[in-house]
C-alpha cells in the first residue's frame, strides 16, 4: 500500500515566491520566513551574487537577504530580480556571473534551493507550480517555459510535478464555499502578468468539479503600474519637468536623471555615478532648487528600497 504524502504548493512569482505544503489529512501549512524581526509568507523573488573576499569564493542570497547584501555592498555586486520574466523567452540563453554561464533554470534552482533552505522545513518530493495563463514577453514560448520549470524542479529532488494555472488555482480556494454550481471570473494581477479566467464549478453530490471555459492574458502587470506611479507622481516631487537656466536660454531637465527610476537597485547605485556629480551641478542653476536637492538628499538617504515598498503597499 502507497503511503500517502504532502504536497508543496509553489508560486514562483515575478515580485514575490509562496510555498504551502498540502497535508494527507486535508490541511494546509503556509511556510514562513524570519527576516528582520518580521515574519512573513511571501518571499521576494530577487537573487544577490557577490564574492566573500575572507573566504575567497562567490556566495548567492535570494529575498530581503539579497536586498541587505546589495544596500551593504553599494550595488558591487550581481543582482537579478524579475527574472521570471525571461521564462518564455528563448531570446534569453544564460548570463555570466563570476566567470560562471547561469541558464534560466540554474537561476531558477539557486533561488528554490535557497527558499527551501529558508523555510527551515523539508520539501516533500511531489510539487503543484503555478504558471501564469499566459507568460511575459512578445512571443513567449509557453513550453520552453514548462520544460525550464521542470528542470530546476528536478534539480531539487521533485519526483512529481504537476503545473496549475494561477488563476484556477485560486479560483478552487474561492470555490471550497459555493453550495450550488456558478461560473466564476478570475482575475490575477501578478507582479509580471495580469491573467483572466472564466470557470464553471459545481460542487454537487459532494465533490467539487471545475470546467474551464476561456483564458486570456497579458504581460502588463504589478510591476508596471509600480513604475507608472513613480514616474507620474514621484519622479515630478524630484524636478522631472522642471527647468534651468544655460546662458540666456531656459532648458528642461534632462530626462536621463530620471531613466533609473525604473529599477529601485539602479536608483540606488546612482549616487555612485556620474550623474549624481552632474545633478549637484544642476541644482546651482535650477529654476526649482528645491526639488533637486529633494532628488540629492533622497540618493543620499539611500532610500530607493523603502520608496517601492511604499508605492507597492499604496495600490493595497
Amino acid at each position: 500500500m502507497t503511503q500517502a504524502i504532502s504536497t508543496l504548493g509553489l508560486d514562483f512569482g515575478t515580485t514575490n515566491s509562496v510555498a504551502s505544503l498540502a497535508h494527507p489529512d486535508g490541511s494546509t501549512e503556509a511556510m514562513s520566513f524570519s527576516h528582520g524581526g518580521e515574519v512573513f509568507s511571501a518571499c521576494r523573488s530577487v537573487l544577490c551574487f557577490w564574492r566573500d573576499e575572507d573566504e575567497a569564493r562567490a556566495m548567492m542570497e535570494i529575498g530581503p537577504w539579497a536586498i541587505d547584501q546589495f544596500l551593504e555592498l553599494g550595488g558591487d555586486c550581481r543582482f537579478i530580480q524579475s527574472f521570471k520574466t525571461f521564462a518564455a523567452s528563448p531570446l534569453f540563453v544564460s548570463t555570466v556571473i563570476h566567470n560562471r554561464n547561469w541558464q534560466f533554470e540554474d537561476l531558477l534552482a539557486a533561488y528554490l534551493r535557497r527558499l527551501a533552505e529558508r523555510s527551515g522545513a523539508p520539501w516533500p518530493t511531489q510539487v503543484v507550480m503555478g504558471r501564469p495563463v499566459r507568460f511575459a514577453g512578445a512571443q513567449p514560448d509557453e513550453t520552453l517555459a514548462q520544460t525550464r520549470y521542470e528542470t530546476a524542479l528536478k534539480r531539487l529532488g521533485f519526483e512529481t510535478i504537476h503545473h496549475v494555472y494561477e488563476p484556477v488555482a485560486a479560483a478552487f480556494f474561492y470555490a471550497q464555499r459555493l453550495t450550488e454550481a456558478a461560473t466564476i471570473l478570475v482575475a490575477d494581477f501578478g507582479g509580471g502578468t495580469s491573467d483572466f479566467s472564466i470557470i464553471r464549478f459545481d460542487p454537487s453530490g459532494g465533490k467539487l468539479r471545475a470546467q474551464a471555459l476561456s483564458h486570456s492574458g497579458i504581460g502588463i502587470a504589478g510591476d508596471a503600474f509600480d513604475q507608472k506611479i513613480i514616474e507620474h507622481v514621484v519622479a515630478p516631487l524630484f524636478g522631472k519637468h522642471s527647468t534651468f537656466r544655460s546662458g540666456e536660454k531656459t532648458l528642461p531637465v534632462p530626462s536621463s536623471f530620471y531613466s533609473r527610476f525604473t529599477q529601485w537597485n539602479q536608483l540606488s547605485i546612482m549616487r555612485h555615478t556620474r550623474d549624481y556629480a552632474d545633478l549637484q551641478k544642476l541644482l546651482q542653476v535650477s529654476d526649482e532648487p528645491g526639488l533637486i536637492q529633494a532628488f540629492i538628499d533622497f540618493l543620499e538617504a539611500d532610500a530607493s528600497y523603502l520608496l517601492y515598498r511604499a508605492v507597492a503597499q499604496l495600490k493595497m
